[in-house]
């Protein structure tokens, strides 16, 4: 038999492996042992050093001609292999687009943020801003233009965490007080702003305290403000928070920034006022510090404490959300417990 016919036998032989070839595994070995060193076409191209000088060519060009229609072959069934594998997988992994999804779990604002949006949402109905101030803060805003200079003795019960000898993480959200009514135009109408946020303080936790917490400080500045004003103001944010049937109630107090300065209470949630263990049997609870701006805070930021005037309030967020819910530890609030957080969804 010929050099030729050898090579078109192997041709015959190799295009049937390659059909029958199942897998690309199968495709593979059939790739090794028709084309590779030790494979057939190389045994039988090693006989052509007998051939005729004018034979050698002719046989090469042949031998070439049968190694590109194999090679040509196996690719096509590698290809038909491979479409064949991915469509398998695709027939498998088909996912019914009519089949309704799984269910994702809704989220819901903390309680906390729930009671400070409420908040928000009633004082932008009531025409004031809602700012914004930075949480580490200038020991000039913090306490001395909120009149408590250094070394004053009610410094003491706010003394937190200092950076600097000037600079320490707020005590409250009173700064934003002096850092807007420094800036504002009365010739433009009056000062009317909150200013929400977390405070610090060096607190030891416990059931009712904590070294964070939340802040809602209000603020009106005016001609003509009354104690009056800021009684009814506090009204309508009880009432708010809590319904109609809770009444406001102001204690005379102190604070250095105000002047008068009174605590608010509201009637007790659990009695409605008759007297309980948790009122302490006065059928009231604090709630919130408040008072009329004192004219050196005035005067510091650049206000004439003879023409304008107005009132302060203090809200604690944390306090009202313990209030309205009955719970006993501000630390609940902090933990991230789940169970706990979604009993609080929010209403509307």
């Amino acid at each position: 038999m010929s050099l030729k016919d050898k090579l078109s036998e192997l041709r015959q032989r190799g295009l049937a492996d390659i059909k029958e070839s199942s897998d690309l595994k199968d495709v593979n070995q059939v790739r090794v042992q028709l084309l590779g060193k030790k494979g057939p076409i190389t045994e039988v191209l090693r006989g052509m050093r007998d051939l005729d000088a004018e034979e050698r060519p002719k046989v090469g060009a042949f031998a070439n001609e049968i190694r590109d229609d194999l090679a040509n072959a196996l690719a096509k069934r590698k290809e038909e292999l491979e479409k064949a594998v991915l469509n398998a997988q695709l027939a498998k992994e088909t996912i019914d687009v009519t089949l309704p999804g799984t269910p994702v779990a809704k989220g819901e604002p903390h309680v906390i943020q729930q009671i400070v949006d409420q908040i928000e949402d009633l004082f932008l109905g009531m025409g004031y801003q809602v700012l914004s101030g930075p949480e580490v803060e200038e020991d000039k805003y913090n306490f001395e233009m909120m009149n408590l200079p250094k070394n004053h003795p009610a410094r003491d019960m706010q003394d937190t965490f200092y950076i600097t000898k000037e600079i320490l993480m707020r005590t409250q959200t009173s700064p934003m007080q002096a850092r807007t009514l420094e800036k504002h135009d009365f010739s433009k109408g009056p000062l009317k702003m909150i200013s929400p946020g977390v405070v610090y303080r060096r607190d030891t936790d416990d059931p009712t305290h904590s070294h964070q917490f939340h802040q809602v400080e209000g603020l009106v500045i005016d001609k003509h403000v009354t104690m009056a004003d800021l009684k009814g103001t506090l009204q309508v944010l009880a009432h708010e928070l809590f319904g109609d049937k809770f009444d406001v109630r102001l204690r005379p107090s102190y604070f250095p920034f105000t002047e008068p300065s009174v605590e608010a209470d509201i009637t007790c949630f659990n009695c409605g006022g008759k007297g309980c263990k948790v009122c302490k049997n006065t059928g009231w609870i604090e709630v919130l510090g408040a008072g009329m701006v004192h004219p050196n805070v005035l005067k510091m930021a650049g206000v004439d404490p003879d023409v304008y005037g107005g009132f302060a309030f203090g809200v604690g967020p944390d306090r009202f959300a313990m209030l309205k819910y009955g719970v006993d530890d501000i630390r609940n609030f902090y933990l991230n417990d789940v169970r706990f957080l979604t009993q609080f969804t929010k209403k509307g």
